[in-house]
Formats: structure tokens, C-alpha cells, sequence
């Protein structure tokens, strides 16, 4: 039995961590809404025009894919891109900028755990990705009606999705030595992966070769289960082993990430 005074510490510290935990969350969100122009806006636009271009220009020669209006199909896909480009950009810019103005150093010494540091800026990026993937889904029903299929994929696939993405951009951001650096991974890495994982077209009418190559794209599995929580197709991808994957990869990248807080590399000079 715990006696009255470790009672107490523990509730103090509880206390404490949810009180840092709250601020470094409510600062990134502050953050980001403050400067919607920048951070909300662009996505909108982009996802109207690729709406407009992909769906009623293309799509109308396309026809359907997979059993559905093209532009029916397309529409998971661009509120994942725009999930995973937005929780990326969010940690990796934020955590960044804090370390290029040396403001992270005092909250590295603080007794704040590292674990709580963590949780805000990944949350943070997650509330930024799931509000544009949120915005993006509204416009999208201007053009199409979607009847969901499964709302718990849909929100796990969502969440998920941005979490992991958050992780990878808390990683960039520890690692980034200049603003330049901040921009490598979605130029070169994300946006690829994106366009070939599966958004604007089904694997199925790939030849076999490129069917499996782009089973190796990860971003392939949260695409196509998120349609499958909108639409009921999968893509041929297995829901449940997509899931695992993402848990698995969450947890490794969470892990990597508080290793990188603790050692402080890169973080302290």
C-alpha cells in the first residue's frame, strides 16, 4: 500500500506532466491555427483543383475504378495525402524551429519527462493532420456522395496514419541541421511514395510485376485501408495486417524518438 505522502508526490506529478503535457499541445495548436493561411489553406486549394482536375476532367473519361465513380475513388486518397503531408510538415518545421532558436534546450532541462515532450509535438501534428484531412473530406463531399462503409477504420486508419507521420517528422526535425533539411523527406521521399501508393489509381490495373513492387510502398496499406473504411475496397490489401504494421511502426518510431530525447543528439550543443 502506498502511504499518504507517496499518494500525494504522484498526484503532484501527475499533476505537472499534465500541465506540460497541455501547454506544449495547446502552443503547437496555437501554432498552426494562428498561421491557417499557411498551414490549412494551401491544402484546401490543392485538394479543390485535384477535385476539379482529376475528377471532373480525367475522371470523366476514366469512367470508374474498381466498381466506383473515379472521382468517388480518388477522394480517400487525397484527404490521406493531404493527412500525411500536414502531420509531417507540422512536427517537423515546429520542432525544428524551437531547435534553431534554442528554446528546446530549456525545455530539454526542465523535469518535464521526455516521454510528455514527445506526446505534445506528435499530437500536435496529429490535430493539424486529422483538421485538413477533415477540411479536405468536406469540399470532397461537395463533389461526391460517399456512404461510409466502416467508421471505426476510417477514424483508427486516420489517427494512426497521422501519428505515425507526426513520429517521422519529430525524427526530420531532430536531425535537420538547416531549413533546407526540414524539406528533403516530403520532397523527395513523401510525395513520391504518395503519388505511387495507390491515391489516384487502383493497383489491380498494374501488371503483376507492379502489383507487388508497390506492395513495398508503406504508404500503399494506410491509402487503401482508409478507402476501405470509406468504401469497402480494400485495393487487395489486408486490413488487419495493415493495421499491425502501423502499430508496429508507431511503436518503433515512439521508441527511436524518445531515445533521440534522451541521448540528446542533435539537440544540445
Amino acid at each position: 500500500m502506498k502511504s499518504y505522502r507517496e499518494k500525494r508526490q504522484w498526484r503532484t506529478e501527475y499533476y505537472y506532466n499534465w500541465v506540460a503535457f497541455v501547454t506544449i499541445f495547446a502552443k503547437e495548436v496555437r501554432r498552426f491555427m494562428r498561421i491557417w493561411p499557411q498551414t490549412l489553406l494551401p491544402s484546401a486549394i490543392s485538394m479543390v483543383l485535384y477535385f476539379l482536375i482529376f475528377g471532373a476532367v480525367i475522371g470523366s473519361r476514366i469512367g470508374t475504378m474498381s466498381g466506383f465513380n473515379y472521382m468517388t475513388y480518388v477522394l480517400p486518397g487525397l484527404v490521406m495525402m493531404s493527412v500525411i503531408t500536414n502531420s509531417f510538415a507540422n512536427v517537423a518545421s515546429s520542432f525544428f524551429s524551437n531547435k534553431f532558436q534554442r528554446s528546446i534546450e530549456e525545455l530539454l532541462i526542465s523535469p518535464v519527462p521526455d516521454w510528455i515532450i514527445l506526446a505534445g509535438y506528435v499530437l500536435g501534428g496529429v490535430a493539424r493532420g486529422v483538421i485538413t484531412g477533415a477540411i479536405v473530406m468536406t469540399l470532397g463531399l461537395f463533389f461526391v456522395d460517399i456512404q461510409l462503409y466502416d467508421l471505426t477504420v476510417t477514424i483508427l486508419a486516420l489517427v494512426m496514419t497521422a501519428s505515425l507521420f507526426s513520429l517521422g517528422g519529430f525524427i526530420n526535425g531532430v536531425y535537420a541541421k538547416k531549413f533546407d533539411d526540414v524539406s528533403i523527406i516530403p520532397t523527395f521521399v513523401l510525395t513520391p511514395l504518395t503519388y505511387l501508393g495507390g491515391v489516384f489509381y487502383s493497383i489491380k490495373i498494374l501488371p503483376a510485376f507492379w502489383q507487388k513492387a508497390s506492395m513495398l510502398n508503406p504508404i500503399l496499406y494506410q491509402v487503401n485501408t482508409f478507402r476501405y473504411g470509406l468504401l469497402g475496397e480494400a485495393g487487395g490489401i489486408d486490413t488487419g495486417f495493415a493495421f499491425a504494421v502501423m502499430l508496429l511502426a508507431i511503436v518503433a518510431l515512439g521508441v527511436f524518438s524518445l531515445h533521440l530525447l534522451k541521448s540528446g543528439r542533435g539537440l544540445r550543443s
